[in-house]
């Protein structure tokens, strides 16, 4: 019999590092808070990503042979109609992600082939540009779940190749950032103003109150978001009691430091915040890939070489960006999304509970029905926000704070579980994280409150910008999906108690 080999204290962090590390955060993080975003990433590395993963970890390690992943933690630890509504707020993340990317991937599409993001040029019939962009997203999310329900998913495996391109990019990225360091004998673009004011304060007008900036946490915690994928690997690990918080502890520090590091380099080596990301035309949709152009552009200047070719290779970066973007960051993950997380739901909870269909699969092993449903639902929203009157800046704005919020509320139910998970008896534990019953409740308390502060301040915001719109549909992902949960679950219950 062979014997499975064991994952590495090295292999542990680089899965770690390739999990949670999203290039485009650092744009994000620097487009809306300047030098300023380095510090909420710190602070959000020290008190959600390092206690959260050991949390997820244990969770894991209890429950590796469950197959309902997120619900089965939640159901093992508070109970069934619980872990059902959380769950289905989990899987509106995923669907908010969809609601997304399909309205962004037109950004990189468009960067790959044209140089620049054309999308804000587009119309269709008398259409906006968002309203056209609505359209195509719409006929994107029909022909993937198309194809996706056919089973043909050979396709994602050319986001693997995109992963690459995405590490080759932040190479780029780095060492161009250091050859500019030397070459502009140390000069920074975006200055730093009064010693320590620029890492505090935000030159974005969006992020100067108190509560606009505390807000600011959620995307820090979406950055580290996707650790509770990996509390299913503590059994594979060689020696996990040991290597696995050591593991955190390092990936932690490598994750935090290479975010920090890259946010500083946009603004410290090529990047002017007023200059290149105050027009009307830079949105948090092709933030990335105005960066990079400019990037381009002005390394050709630094070193001396013509205008014309600094344009030039400013079109070339932004196009290889949009290529890597697509392939690593939409192309491969839309495919996997549009029934991977809705088939660990509807698989992994009890089958009573849901209609016939849903849990039907068709001849490819695909919740077929279920995913139209999801397309449906998809499509719907993506309509409803792209008819609904908004230029670029405010619809990108939308998306990603749609997305924020739907990925940080599901962790209020995992880390509110764990004291509970915690208490129960009959568990088997091959992890230990956690072992005093006071510390991991003061622990659990104050990541519950920095994240419902996070929360409450990214819905409330714009509320007091009198911006109803953005606030709406913020806010709307988590208490829809989250009150049809209650409903569907109280119905199927009555109507299985007959």
């Amino acid at each position: 019999m062979k014997v499975q080999s064991k994952i590495s204290l090295t292999g542990l962090i680089l899965m770690i590092f390739s999990t949670i590390y999203g290039f485009a955060n650092t744009t994000v993080a620097f487009a809306q808070m300047g030098y300023a975003s380095i510090i909420w990433y710190i602070f959000a590395a020290i008190v959600f990503f390092l206690p959260s993963g050991l949390m997820f970890a244990e969770y894991g390690s209890a429950f590796k042979d469950d197959h309902g992943g997120f619900y089965s933690w939640l159901s093992e630890s508070v109970g069934e109609k619980t872990a059902f509504v959380g769950t289905f707020i989990w899987l509106s993340s995923w669907v908010i992600w969809l609601v997304s990317t399909s309205s962004k991937v037109w950004i990189p599409l468009t960067t790959l082939l044209t140089g620049s993001d054309k999308t804000q040029t587009w119309h269709f019939m008398g259409l906006t540009p968002i309203q056209t962009v609505g359209i195509l997203a719409l006929i994107w999310m029909i022909a993937i779940t198309f194809f996706s329900s056919k089973g043909i998913d050979s396709i994602a495996r050319v986001g693997s190749i995109g992963g690459t391109f995405v590490m080759i990019l932040t190479g780029i990225f780095v060492v161009a950032s250091v050859i500019l360091l030397f070459a502009n004998h140390g000069q920074l673009q975006e200055p730093i103003h009064g010693g320590a004011v620029s890492f505090i304060k935000s030159p974005n007008v969006g992020f100067q109150s108190p509560i606009a900036v505390f807000s600011f946490v959620v995307y820090a915690i979406f950055a580290y978001g996707g650790m509770e994928s990996m509390g299913g690997i503590v059994d594979d690990l060689d020696k996990p009691e040991k290597n696995f918080p050591k593991g955190i502890l390092i990936a932690t520090l490598f994750v935090t430091v290479f975010y920090s590091l890259c946010i500083f380099l946009w603004g410290g080596i090529s990047t002017n915040w007023s200059k290149v990301i105050g027009g009307d035309d830079v949105n948090l949709g092709n933030i990335t890939y105005v960066l990079m152009n400019n990037l381009g552009l002005f390394f050709g200047h630094s070193l001396g070489l013509s205008h014309a070719t600094s344009v030039m290779l400013g079109s070339l970066l932004a196009r290889f960006t949009g290529l890597s973007m697509f392939l690593g960051g939409y192309f491969g993950s839309f495919f996997i999304l549009t029934y991977s997380p809705l088939k660990s739901f509807i698989m992994g909870s009890p089958k009573e509970l849901w209609p016939e269909k849903m849990t039907k699969l068709n001849k490819n092993g695909m919740p077929a029905y279920a995913m139209w449903i999801q397309a449906a639902i998809v499509s719907v929203i993506v309509l409803l926000i792209s008819f609904g009157g908004s230029g670029a800046q405010k619809f990108y704005l939308i998306l990603t704070d749609m997305g924020n919020i739907s990925t940080s509320v599901p962790y209020l139910f995992l880390i509110a579980a764990f004291p509970f998970f915690k208490s129960k008896q009959n568990i088997e534990r091959p992890f230990v994280a956690f072992k005093n019953k006071t510390w991991t409740n003061i622990i659990v308390a104050f990541i519950l409150i920095i994240l419902s502060l996070g929360i409450i301040f990214t819905a409330v915001e714009p509320i007091l910008q009198h911006d109803y719109t953005t606030a709406f549909w913020t806010i709307i992902g988590p208490i829809f999906f989250g009150g049809v949960a209650l409903i569907f679950y109280s119905s199927q219950s009555k109507r299985l108690k007959k």
